[in-house]
C-alpha cells in the first residue's frame, strides 16, 4: 500500500481513516518489531498501540523523508528504548525461544521437524549481540534497505553493511555448530 499522500495531508482529511489504513497495513510489522526488541508479547501490545497513538498524534507532522515503514519502526525503537530507560522497568527475560503458533500441518512429525528448525534459527538469531541481531531482523523480515535501516538505526550505510555481513557469518558457524 503506498502511502506518498502522507508528505501532502492537509488537516481536512480524516485522521481515523488514515490510521486504519497504517494499523492494517504495517500494524504486524510494528508488532513484531516491538516483540523482537522485548521479547515480551503484553508489551509488545502496548508499544505498538502507544506507536499508533503517536502517529496519530503526529500524522501532520510527517516529512517524507523516510518511508512510511520506516517511520513507525522508529517510533517503535524509541518507545522500547523509553521503556527500558523508565524508573519501573525491570529486566526479565523470558527461557527459551519463541516458538510459532501451531498451524495445521500434514502430520505431526513434520510439525514437529518444523518447530524444531524454527526454534534453532530463533535460539541463533538471538543468541547474536543486539546490534548484529536487529540489523538483521530489519533486512531479513522487514526488508528495509540499508538505507532505511541505516536511518531508522542512526548509524551509517557502512556500519548498516558491516553488521549485516558479521550476522550473517556468525549465523551461519552458529547453525553449522548446532548441526
Amino acid at each position: 500500500m503506498a502511502f506518498e499522500y502522507l508528505k501532502s495531508l492537509s488537516s481536512g482529511m480524516d485522521k481515523n481513516v488514515i490510521l486504519e489504513d497504517l494499523m492494517v497495513a504495517y500494524g504486524e510489522d510494528v508488532w513484531n518489531y516491538a516483540f523482537f526488541l522485548t521479547r515480551q508479547p503484553e508489551l509488545s501490545d502496548d508499544i505498538t498501540q502507544d506507536v499508533f497513538v503517536r502517529v496519530y498524534e503526529r500524522l501532520f507532522s510527517y516529512r517524507g523523508e523516510a518511508s512510511v515503514k520506516t517511520w513507525m519502526l522508529t517510533i517503535t525503537r524509541n518507545l522500547v528504548r523509553d521503556h527500558w530507560r523508565s524508573a519501573w522497568f525491570r529486566k526479565v527475560m523470558p527461557f527459551g525461544a519463541p516458538t510459532e503458533k501451531g498451524e495445521s500441518a500434514p502430520s505431526a512429525e513434520t510439525e514437529a521437524l518444523k518447530r524444531l528448525v524454527s526454534e534453532e534459527v530463533w535460539q541463533v538469531v538471538l543468541s547474536l549481540p543486539i546490534k548484529l541481531r536487529e540489523v538483521l531482523l530489519l533486512h531479513a523480515h522487514h526488508q528495509l534497505t540499508h538505507t532505511e535501516i541505516a536511518r531508522l538505526l542512526s548509524i551509517s550505510e557502512g556500519t548498516v553493511k558491516s553488521r549485516l555481513y558479521r550476522a550473517r557469518v556468525k549465523v551461519g558457524k552458529l547453525m553449522e555448530l548446532t548441526k
